[in-house]
């Protein structure tokens, strides 16, 4: 059964002065779904994030949360929260006046407010912290109680701002993994922003990709990793081989679906000489140098072990895409 929706945004644009910003942006978000905005930074990601949030006011179109029309309320009176990438906890309050701050502001008893910040400090795995102040915090730490602070207020959409990116890789995944699974336990309806592709894929029941203030492709990280919808895309997301040919188009072909085996360079669908052999964790990255630029492929160690530098082979691919001349769309060969 398809669950209703609870957040729709119809044929938004909010553009800036110097005329950037987004265009004619229609997206629906599922309840208990969790949607990213993923591009480079420019894209309009955090403005679509900001204009849902009530933080910037959208020039044309609505934004809708269960069915009601929110595009003229400001962020306060908008059932929904934020949180930056700059946790915007208050340095002069404990984290427990951290969190009591906007139920106070809702006039909800001290019990109730005691025990709902218990119950969160629980979830976020933060019990025994509520005396502490942010800077004896690290700065996950102070991220799980910038995210704890939001949920307390019971948001129908939860907006998420590259929460992670100001932390170290190590922490950064761990955060991913404890956000994944309070929302999923939860139902939270989560919009979350982000230019880290990897986490785009690791989070997400669907994923916006935008460029340049329009939207690119939407799908489940399976879809637009398998089909990406154009060259920009398949550029954009995971690693990509690109092979101009001589009728002017462009195949392309991910590492993963490039074979390798010894021989003259004169076979398969590439030839050319291993350049460079890199571990890469679980796999290696071997790049072959050919007439048409460089190729990579992804090995385990076992296939790895039968090429060295210098060695002449030939590349075989298993499935590609391919791009017409002056054409962005992909056709899957």
């Amino acid at each position: 059964m398809d669950k209703p929706t609870k957040l729709e945004i119809r044929n938004m644009t909010k553009l800036y002065k110097n005329g950037d910003g987004v265009r004619n942006i229609n997206l629906s978000v599922s309840l208990g779904e969790l949607v990213t905005l993923l591009g480079p930074s420019g894209c309009g990601k955090t403005t679509i994030l900001r204009t849902v949030g009530g933080f910037l006011q959208c020039d044309s179109g609505k934004i809708l949360i269960d069915g009601q029309d929110i595009s003229q309320l400001p962020p306060e009176k908008r059932p929904t929260a934020m949180v930056f990438q700059s946790y915007n906890l208050w340095p002069h309050m404990t984290v427990y006046e951290n969190m009591a701050f906007g139920l106070k502001l809702r006039r909800i008893s001290k019990q109730e407010i005691s025990e709902r910040i218990t119950r969160m400090l629980d979830l976020v795995k933060m019990a025994g912290f509520e005396k502490k102040y942010p800077n004896q915090m690290s700065g996950g730490q102070q991220q799980r109680i910038a995210i704890a602070r939001s949920l307390l207020l019971e948001p129908q959409v939860l907006l998420l701002d590259e929460p992670f990116s100001a932390l170290d890789a190590k922490i950064r995944s761990q955060m991913r993994e404890e956000l994944r699974k309070i929302q999923t336990d939860l139902a939270i309806t989560v919009v979350f922003v982000t230019h880290d592709q990897e986490e785009a894929m690791a989070l997400s029941d669907r994923i916006v990709v935008m460029n340049k203030g329009s939207v690119e492709q939407i799908g489940t990280p399976g879809e637009i990793y398998e089909n990406p919808a154009t060259r920009y895309i398949a550029g954009f997301i995971g690693e990509m081989n690109f092979i101009e040919q001589r009728d002017g188009t462009t195949v392309a072909v991910r590492p993963e679906n490039v074979r390798l085996e010894l021989g003259d360079a004169t076979g398969g669908d590439i030839g050319g000489i291993v350049r460079t052999i890199m571990m890469l964790g679980h796999f290696y990255e071997i790049a072959v140098g050919t007439d048409k630029g460089i190729v990579k492929a992804f090995a385990s160690a076992e296939e790895a072990a039968q090429f060295k530098h210098g060695d002449l082979v030939n590349c075989f691919f298993d499935g590609t895409y391919r791009y017409q001349p002056n054409s962005d769309q992909t056709e899957n060969v």
